[in-house]
């Protein structure tokens, strides 16, 4: 349910609408929609980043967090996409206002009240399906005097601004669009390139036939490669590698075992006990009691293969299920349809709150006993039920009449699991649940089984304090012995434990590989220095970790040992190619190159740009080169080092191919491309743009 739908249901949809609209003359003349961060919601000086200068103020990000459901590990990942979402925003924001993109107020009425309208869920008839613009439009004249901050704030983000930047986008992209040009010349050139193909006939002698051990690499070959490619390896930001050992704290066997005897120790006490919940309240159970009959082959638990053999009161185990200890005690049987279909009214008293999912208050009692008298009122009257689910029910479905088409036991909760299936079709009541008051009329059941009603005891194996604190000890012990990274390595070698390196940590981050959330490791990473180890166990998950720093890689070239298994392969290869040009391409003929190098004269026909696989060799792009090279026509090319391995190359025939694209068709395909790389300007700008991230500070 949307925040503005929240809002009707509590009767202040009007002073919604008014809100919105106070805020459109506010917005316009502030500039506080998309990029604009002095204006309307500003809280204090903290500042998180800057975008070209635009600072982003942590007040104003909690509150989007906030206002997102923002929570747990949610939080985490919703920290890094409402960063990227904000510095995207605020360049565009930028490109907007260099191009002198703006929405007027005019502009801004007609994507309000429009046929793309931000409103359309809130102000649609359900019945017809159709857009109450006059309602709308109403609303937002009927009350000026809102002073609630909170809604503003939250109905400016969550539909005006969006709305904005989307018209604001479309009209960046429909102006460069419009911009778009492909010179005569430029098509004429791609139709004459794409018609061409070549016949070529080729020697090709790989890089394997070298072997890698008799060709040496440098640090200096490998940091020249670096330099000389520099816009390929440099890095934008800051990066650090760890070394890392970890201390189980997953539970013993002994813990195991004492679970294990605290359950078998209630088995007497659970087979006698007349109030399965109060029991289940008094002794704890982590899986809740369902007083529900579920069929059969709806019950995917892992011993009901042994429960549905037991009397009626029996009780089995304890077993093993996952990493929980479980009694099973079979409380009833009966034979039930397989499924049923049923219409329902529901008038809540809780409804489940999107963030937490717990159930909230949201109508007392009485009032919805009030309301239900009315539902009922009016269907005995003869009133349609679709549209008297459509007027009264809080459920999901009230616009389809309130069906729950066919569905098997143990998919409602017990109150309504045992109305739609124990009682006959045609039956018509009320029933009272968890969610309120619900009108039920059964409509239909299909087939027949045995339904069992199973109380399940289940108690988790948990770590104990002992197991946590002897692997804790374990690894303060370790790090009082690790002064430096030799003794780390040396505490690995005693106790024969895997150091597991884990390269690429950049500040922000929130996941470590191998380690899934740890934000603890990565803050403590960037508050010390290379060499330096954790002064105390860090808990990650079901373990502590003892970690040492072993590379801070700067913004720029990295170091050579971070080079070295990018670029080495590549060095090689050159060292190889030029090895086999010196050596092995001697020879004025295709055929004197073939046996120097004790291989065949290939063949190549219809090679073209757009199709240029080579047999052998697969894509290479200096081969393609040299095949449509009209100068080498009846020659024999000098050696090529390529890709994969060197060549050379006799072309044969440069021709034209038949039926091919006319100039029209070229033009269009190379104007799709342009506009296909306009999804990339985002990037592009971000890339350009002077982007100070002090994210870490925070969080």
């Amino acid at each position: 349910m949307s925040v503005i739908q929240k809002i009707r249901d509590r009767g202040a949809w009007i002073m919604f609408a008014l809100i919105a609209l106070a805020l459109i003359a506010f917005i316009l003349q502030d500039r506080a929609l998309g990029g604009g961060r002095g204006g309307l919601f500003n809280g204090n000086t903290t500042t998180i980043g800057k975008v070209n200068g635009v600072a982003i103020e942590r007040s104003e990000f909690e509150q989007k967090l906030a206002m997102y459901g923002a929570n747990g590990t949610q939080r985490e990942q919703m920290i890094t996409q409402l960063w990227n979402a904000e510095v995207g925003t605020i360049i565009m924001q930028q490109e907007f206002d260099k191009l002198g993109l703006a929405v007027g107020s005019k502009e801004l009425g007609d994507i309000m009240f429009g046929e793309n309208s931000p409103l359309r869920r809130e102000f649609t008839d359900p019945q017809t399906g159709i857009f109450k613009e006059a309602d709308a439009r109403k609303a937002f004249e009927q009350l000026k005097k809102s002073k609630n901050a909170e809604q503003r704030r939250t109905i400016a983000e969550m539909y005006i601004t969006p709305a904005v930047q989307q018209a604001l986008q479309q009209k960046y992209q429909a102006l460069i669009q419009q911009s778009l040009y492909v010179p005569k010349w430029l098509s004429e050139k791609t139709q004459a390139d794409n018609n061409t193909i070549a016949s070529v006939n080729y020697v090709f002698v790989p890089y394997t036939s070298v072997s890698d051990s008799s060709i040496k690499v440098s640090d200096d070959e490998i940091m020249a490669y670096a330099r000389k490619h520099s816009k390929e390896y440099e890095r934008d930001d800051e990066i650090r590698n760890v070394n890392y050992v970890s201390f189980d704290a997953t539970p013993s066997s002994t813990d195991s075992a004492a679970v294990y005897n605290q359950v078998l120790s209630l088995k007497n006490e659970f087979r006698a006990a007349t109030d399965i919940p109060s029991f289940f309240s008094k002794v704890g159970s982590d899986l809740p009691y369902n007083a529900g009959f579920i069929s059969r082959k709806e019950i995917k638990q892992k011993a009901i293969d042994s429960v549905e053999k037991l009397p009626v009161g029996g009780i089995y185990g304890p077993y093993l299920d996952g990493n929980e200890y479980v009694l099973a005690r079979l409380v009833n049987v009966k034979q039930l349809p397989d499924s049923a279909k049923v219409r329902h009214i529901l008038v809540a008293t809780h409804q489940p709150d999107q963030q937490s999912g717990s159930l909230m208050r949201v109508r007392e009692d009485s009032a919805a006993r009030k309301i239900m008298d009315s539902v009922e009122m009016e269907l005995k009257a003869g009133k349609a039920f679709d549209s008297v689910c459509a007027k009264y029910s809080d459920d999901g479905n009230k616009n389809k009449g309130g069906v729950y088409d066919y569905f098997p036991t143990g998919r409602m909760v017990p109150e309504f699991n045992e109305y739609a299936f124990e009682k006959p079709v045609g039956s018509k009541g009320v029933i009272k649940t968890d969610y309120g008051y619900h009108y039920v009329e059964v409509l239909g059941q299909k087939g027949s089984g045995p339904a069992y009603k199973v109380a399940y005891l289940a108690k988790q194996i948990l770590t104990s304090n002992e197991t946590d604190n002897n692997a804790q000890n374990a690894a303060a012990q370790f790090i009082g012995t690790a002064k430096n990274k030799k003794a780390f390595d040396d505490n690995c070698i005693k106790l024969n434990k895997l150091a597991i390196p884990v390269t690429d940590i950049h500040e922000n981050d929130y996941q470590v590989n191998g380690l899934g959330e740890s934000r603890q490791l990565v803050r403590w990473v960037y508050e010390h220095n290379t060499g330096d180890i954790t002064d105390q166990p860090i808990r990650i998950g079901d373990k502590y970790i003892v970690a040492v720093i072993t590379a801070d890689i700067k913004p720029g070239l990295p170091p050579v040992q971070v080079l070295r298994p990018m670029v080495e392969s590549v060095v090689r290869n050159e060292k190889k190619a030029a090895q086999l040009i010196k050596d092995k391409f001697k020879g004025a003929s295709l055929e004197a190159i073939a046996s120097a190098n004790n291989v065949t004269v290939q063949k190549a026909d219809s090679l073209s740009f757009s199709n240029a696989f080579i047999p052998g060799i697969g894509a290479d792009p200096k081969f393609t080169g040299a095949s449509f090279n009209a100068a080498s026509k009846g020659k024999v090319t000098e050696a090529i080092a390529g890709t994969t391995g060197v060549f050379a190359i006799k072309v044969d025939n440069i021709g034209a191919k038949a039926g091919s694209a006319d100039a029209e068709a070229v033009k269009q395909n190379l104007l799709q491309s342009q506009r296909m790389a306009l999804y990339r300007g985002v990037e592009a700008l971000r890339k350009a743009a002077s982007i100070k991230d002090y994210r870490s500070k925070f969080y």
